[in-house]
C-alpha cells in the first residue's frame, strides 16, 4: 500500500506478490483491513485493501496523515492524547494482516507465546485519560512488544520517518532473507537451544549434587542405622504379639500346669481309665447294653489325650528364654523409635532404607554424571560455535555481494 500527498509524501510498504489471493512464501505481509474508531476527526471508518498498489491522494489537510497516524498507532508507535477524537471516551485502531508461514514475524509471535492462524490482528485502544492498551490476536501485549511486531510488518518511508533500511535491528534479517540463509539461521537456533538445554541440565545437576552432598553424612548415618536394625514389613506387629505373650506367660502358665495335672495321672485320666477297665470287663455279659457307653468313653479318652497333648504343646510354647523378653522389647522399641524419627509407619522402614541408600548412590555417582554433562555441554558449545562461524562467513560473503549490487544500482540514480 502506498499513500502519497505530494512527491515527498510518506510511503507505506506492505504488499504481497501481485496476482495471488494469498501471500506467496517469503513475501511481505498484506494489510487486509484498517478499522478506525474515534481517532482525531474520524468517528468510524473501515478500509478494505486489495492486492497491488494503492494510492490515497488529496490536498493538504484532507486527512491523509490521520490514516497514517492511525496505522502507526496500531503498529505500536508512541501514543498521543490528541489522537482521541474530541468528546470520545475511548478510541481504537484495528489492523488485520495476512502473513505467510515463512515471515520472520512468526518467530517473534512464538517468542511472545501468541497463537495465530493465517490472519494477524493488531488492535490498540486509547482512553480519555491517555492510557492505551495493546492486543495481538486478542492477547494483551505491552506497547513495546507491539512495536517490535509492527516493525516487521510495515515499513514507512517519509521525510520524518526512519525507514526499515536504516534500522540496524532489521539489517541482519534483511541480509539473511536476501542471501537465502534461513535454513542456516534455523539450524543455528536449534544448536543454541541445545547448548542452553545442556547448560541448564549441568547447572541443575550441580545444584542437586551440592544440596545432596550437604546431607551425605546424615544419609550415611541413617542408612547404617537402618541396615543394622534390618526392619522387615510386619515385624512390628509380630514382635508386639510375642512381647504380650511373654508378659502373659507367667500368669497363665501356672494355671495351665494345674489343669494338665488335673486331667492326667490320678486325675480325670485315671478315673476314666478305671471306669473303662470295669465296663470292658463286664461288657461281654451285658448283651450289648454297655457297648454305646464303652464307645463313648473310648472317644472321651481319645479327646482327653488330645487335650493333654495340646496343653503340653502350649506349656512348651510358653517356656521362654528368660532373656527373650529383653531382646524382643529392644528390637520393638528400636523399630518404633526409628519410625518416629523418620516420621513413617514401622512397616515402611525397609522401603525407606532402600530410598536413602539410593540417594547415597546418586551422590556417589554424581561426579560421573557431572562429568558426562560437562562433556555434553562442551560438544554442544563446539557444534554451536562451528555453525555460528559458518553462518558468519556466509553472511560476510553475502554482504559483499549485496554491497556491490546496491552500489551498482545507486550510480544510475546519481546517488
Amino acid at each position: 500500500m502506498t499513500k502519497t500527498g505530494s512527491l515527498a509524501g510518506p510511503i507505506v510498504k506492505c504488499s504481497k506478490a501481485s496476482g495471488s489471493d494469498a501471500a506467496a512464501p517469503g513475501s511481505d505481509p498484506l494489510l487486509l483491513t484498517l478499522g478506525i474508531r474515534n481517532i482525531v476527526l474520524i468517528e468510524a471508518l473501515d478500509l478494505d485493501f486489495h492486492d497491488g498498489l494503492i494510492v490515497l491522494t488529496g490536498e493538504t489537510g484532507a486527512g491523509k496523515s490521520i490514516l497514517l497516524d492511525a496505522l502507526g498507532f496500531a503498529l505500536g508507535r508512541k501514543s498521543r492524547r490528541d489522537l482521541l477524537r474530541a468528546g470520545a471516551d475511548q478510541g481504537s485502531v484495528t489492523a488485520v494482516f495476512d502473513c505467510d508461514d515463512e515471515h520472520p514475524v512468526n518467530d517473534l509471535l512464538s517468542e511472545f507465546g501468541i497463537d495465530r492462524g493465517r490472519e494477524l490482528i493488531l488492535r490498540r485502544v486509547i482512553s480519555a485519560s491517555g492510557r492505551s492498551g495493546a492486543f495481538v490476536n486478542d492477547q494483551r501485549m505491552s506497547s513495546e512488544a507491539l512495536a517490535r511486531i509492527g516493525e516487521l510488518l510495515v515499513e514507512v518511508h517519509g521525510q520524518h520517518d526512519d525507514g526499515g533500511l536504516l534500522s540496524a535491528r532489521a539489517h541482519r534479517s534483511l541480509l539473511d532473507r536476501a542471501a537465502g540463509l534461513g535454513a542456516m539461521v534455523s539450524d543455528l537456533g536449534a544448536l543454541w537451544n541445545a547448548r542452553e538445554a545442556a547448560r541448564h541440565a549441568l547447572e541443575a545437576a550441580r545444584e542437586t549434587l551440592n544440596a545432596a552432598a550437604e546431607d551425605a553424612e546424615y544419609l550415611r548415618h541413617a542408612v547404617d542405622e537402618l541396615t543394622r536394625l534390618s526392619p522387615e514389613p510386619g515385624e512390628d506387629a509380630r514382635l508386639d504379639a510375642e512381647r504380650r505373650l511373654i508378659q502373659a506367660a507367667a500368669r497363665i502358665g501356672e494355671e495351665m500346669a494345674k489343669a494338665a495335672d488335673e486331667i492326667s495321672g490320678q486325675g480325670a485320666e485315671g478315673a476314666l481309665a478305671n471306669a473303662m477297665s470295669r465296663l470292658v470287663h463286664i461288657a461281654e455279659k451285658s448283651e450289648g447294653i454297655l457297648d454305646p457307653v464303652v464307645a463313648a468313653l473310648d472317644r472321651t479318652m481319645a479327646e482327653l489325650s488330645e487335650a493333654q497333648s495340646g496343653l503340653a504343646d502350649a506349656l512348651e510354647t510358653l517356656r521362654f528364654d528368660p532373656g527373650r523378653l529383653d531382646e524382643v522389647e529392644e528390637q520393638l522399641f528400636a523399630i518404633r523409635g526409628l519410625a518416629r524419627k523418620h516420621n513413617v509407619p514401622p512397616d515402611d522402614l525397609d522401603g525407606l532404607a532402600t530410598e536413602l541408600a539410593g540417594k547415597l548412590d546418586d551422590i556417589d555417582a554424581g561426579g560421573d554424571r557431572i562429568a558426562m554433562l560437562e562433556q555434553r555441554l562442551d560438544a554442544a558449545q563446539s557444534a554451536y560455535e562451528t555453525a555460528a562461524g559458518g553462518l558468519t562467513a556466509a553472511r560476510s560473503d553475502a554482504a559483499v555481494k549485496i554491497d556491490s549490487q546496491v552500489t551498482a544500482e545507486l550510480a544510475p540514480l546519481k546517488m
